[in-house]
Formats: C-alpha cells, sequence, structure tokens
C-alpha cells in the first residue's frame, strides 16, 4: 500500500506529515530521507509482515509452556502434625519435611488452641518442636500453617490429652554414667512402670539419669535444660505409683529433701495394739462420783419422779435442822476434795455481816447529806430495830415481878 504525505514541520526526533484530508501524523524523523524540508512530498509503503508475525507468536507460547513446566505442574504441599510423645506439662510435635515445590517459602506457624503459638525456625531444617509449661489432663489443638509465594497451606488439627500424675508413660530417660548392676535395675524398674529408655538425648528425652556429672551426653542434657538426677528418682516414682519431684533427686541434693511416702498398693502401717489397762485410760478432768450407799441409785430417781419437790423450810427451821443434822456420811476422795476446797471460802455468815455493814455506811452517808440539804431522813432499817429493842429493854425494866 502506497501513502503519499506532504511534510509540514521537521524537528529534532518527531516530523509533521499532512495528509490529504489535513490530517496530522507524527512520524519519527529519523525514519525519513535527510535532505527533507517542510512542504517535501513523501511516499510511504505499508504492507504486512506475516514471516515476522509468526515467529513472534512462537516464541511466546514456547515461553509460556517453559513457565508451566517448571512452575504449574507441583504445587506445595500442606505440612501434615504428629504428636511424638506427651507428658504432664509438655507436649513434642513433629511433622514431615514440608514440601514447597517450586515456590518461595515465606513461614512456619505453629498454632494451639486457634492462636499462634510461635514462628518455627528454619521451617527446612527443623522438624520437631517441643511446648512445655501446659497443664495436666488437659486437651489440646494444634495444627500448622505455611505460607509460600503459591499460597497458604495449612495442615488438619491435632488433638493432644495431657497425661494425668498418675500415668508414667511419658516419662522418657536417657542413662549416663552408672555401674552395669545399677543400669540393669533402672532398665527394669522403667519396664514395670511403662516408661521408655532411649541412647541419645533428643527432644523428646525428659530426664537424664546418671551417678557422676560427665560426658557429651551429660553436657548436651544440660544444655537443653533437661533434668539430670540418680536413679533414685525412678524407684520413687515406682513407689509413689506417680511422678514425683526432682528437687530432691539432683546429682547434689540433699536427700533429706526427698519426700518419701507409701505407695499406693503398700497398706498404711497400723497403729500398735497397747494393753487394755492402757486402751481405757480416762481423761483426768472426768470425775466419778459412786451412788450414796443408803439406797440404790434408781430407787432415787423413781421417788424424784413420783413425789413433788417439797417446799423451802423457813430460817428458823434450818437453824435448828442444822443442830438435829445426823452424822455425816462417809465421803469418796471426790467428795473430801470438794469440802477442801469449801473450807477455804470465806463463811456465808461473815459475808453477810460485811455487807449489812456496807450497807449501812453507805446509808449513813446518804442521810448525812439528805441532812445537809434540808431534805427529810428516811431510817435505817436496821437502826429503827435497835432502837426498838432499846425500848423494850426499858419497858422490861419497870415490870415488877
Amino acid at each position: 500500500m502506497l501513502v503519499s504525505l506532504t511534510v509540514g514541520k521537521v524537528d529534532a526526533g518527531v516530523a509533521v506529515l499532512l495528509t490529504e484530508d489535513k490530517r496530522l501524523i507524527e512520524f519519527p524523523s529519523i525514519l525519513l530521507p535527510p535532505d527533507i524540508a517542510s512542504g517535501s512530498i513523501v511516499d510511504i509503503t505499508v504492507a504486512r509482515n506475516h514471516k515476522s508475525e509468526s515467529a513472534a507468536a512462537s516464541a511466546f507460547h514456547a515461553l509460556q509452556s517453559d513457565i508451566f513446566r517448571t512452575f504449574g505442574q507441583r504445587t506445595p504441599s500442606a505440612p501434615i502434625l504428629r504428636c511424638r510423645n506427651a507428658t504432664q506439662t509438655s507436649v513434642v510435635l513433629e511433622w514431615d519435611p514440608i514440601d514447597i515445590a517450586t515456590a518461595e517459602l515465606r513461614s512456619l506457624t505453629l498454632y494451639r488452641n486457634g492462636s499462634k503459638a510461635g514462628t518455627i525456625p528454619k521451617p527446612t531444617e527443623v522438624h520437631s518442636t517441643k511446648l512445655s509449661g501446659l497443664a495436666v489432663d488437659t486437651e489440646y489443638t494444634f495444627h500448622l500453617v505455611l505460607r509460600t509465594s503459591a499460597g497458604t497451606y495449612s495442615s488438619e488439627k491435632l488433638k493432644v490429652q495431657t497425661h494425668k500424675m498418675t500415668d508414667l508413660s511419658g516419662i522418657t530417660i536417657t542413662p549416663g554414667h552408672m555401674n552395669a548392676t545399677l543400669r540393669e535395675s533402672l532398665q527394669k524398674t522403667v519396664d514395670r512402670i511403662g516408661a521408655k529408655v532411649v541412647d541419645t538425648v533428643r527432644i523428646d528425652t525428659t530426664h537424664f539419669v546418671c551417678t557422676e556429672g560427665r560426658g557429651p551426653a551429660w553436657e548436651k542434657a544440660v544444655e537443653n535444660n533437661i533434668p539430670v538426677v540418680v536413679p533414685d528418682w525412678v524407684k520413687g516414682c515406682e513407689r509413689e505409683g506417680r511422678i514425683v519431684g526432682v528437687r530432691g533427686y539432683y546429682l547434689n541434693a540433699d536427700p533429706r529433701l526427698r519426700q518419701i511416702g507409701p505407695g499406693q498398693g503398700q497398706p498404711q502401717p497400723q497403729q500398735q495394739q497397747q494393753p487394755p489397762q492402757q486402751q481405757s485410760i480416762t481423761s483426768p478432768r472426768t470425775e466419778i462420783t459412786p451412788p450414796t450407799p443408803e439406797r440404790p441409785t434408781h430407787e432415787k430417781e423413781q421417788d424424784d419422779e413420783a413425789a413433788p419437790p417439797p417446799p423451802p423450810p423457813p430460817k428458823d427451821d434450818e437453824e435448828d435442822s442444822d443442830d438435829d443434822e445426823a452424822p455425816p456420811e462417809p465421803k469418796m476422795q471426790p467428795d473430801e476434795q470438794k469440802v477442801r476446797t469449801e473450807d477455804m471460802k470465806p463463811g456465808a455468815d461473815e459475808s453477810e455481816d460485811d455487807e449489812s455493814e456496807e450497807e449501812d455506811e453507805a446509808e449513813g452517808s446518804a442521810n448525812a447529806k439528805a441532812a445537809e440539804a434540808g431534805l427529810p431522813v428516811r431510817p435505817n432499817p436496821g437502826q429503827q430495830a435497835k432502837v426498838e429493842d432499846e425500848g423494850d429493854d426499858a419497858s422490861f425494866q419497870e415490870v415488877q415481878l
């Protein structure tokens, strides 16, 4: 196709071309002949290059196929989470090596009960982790989340139940330096309680048992903060029937700190049987008074229930009855003690005399104050009785017999 155009203006890099219908076309001036100026007419031939178009399309399809074969056929896989070991307060989780295919790894995160527990460092190298500080006999739910440039992939949720204090199956022991006899005894004890023994210190090792603190295994246990205890700790767990504290079973710990109690299968120590004489010991505060020998106790109780209580006798009768009292009955030891304590108390007559004297003094002072104030004075009944007695005496003297 041949097109004739008129050069309108030529600039440094762009030339303005005019069509026959007065339209402007900006055309690179470097493609025009060098002697072109304003007003020149140029012929431009335009044609479709089918050969070049086919070559470009073929190259583009080859590139797309190469990208698909490299990145589109394999995708990252979701991680598979497992429980390696569980104790009363810790859980060890492990998973298969992650497969991110041709994608780029972003992060690998562990979740506990739906909340983020932490990010796994070096996920391509680390394939297990340990969680401590958990509650005893409690169920937890864990899952992993893998984030890559090709998308996010989550593992299936794993439910783990921590052990009870009486469940010793989660104990994993790594033995250290000890004699052969002690090691054999330790192996038998571990088999009886249902625990495990591993030769090397691993992430699921719960206790390192030895009698001497030396060797590379001991150094690794100390580095990983694994409790280093003596073989007696395993014996203590078997005896108690539950996991016991390690404070008193460290290598340099005082044996007196060990809390040793009877096991579950052992009977409680019975108290020593004392002879019958020592068993029937009465309290020193209990006083036993025998009944009066004159009449039986049950007859007295029947008489008391049948007859109503007699009225209290007058004072004169009481005085007479005191003179005519029968000889005292023989008293037992508790009665004699009571009599002795009563002898030490002041008599009733003396206390009454003291009280009467105090009342007379109080009334005398009250009468003196009333006389000073000009108020009528009320005579004391005791004084009035004395005056009457004196008058009777005077009248008695006047009588002639």
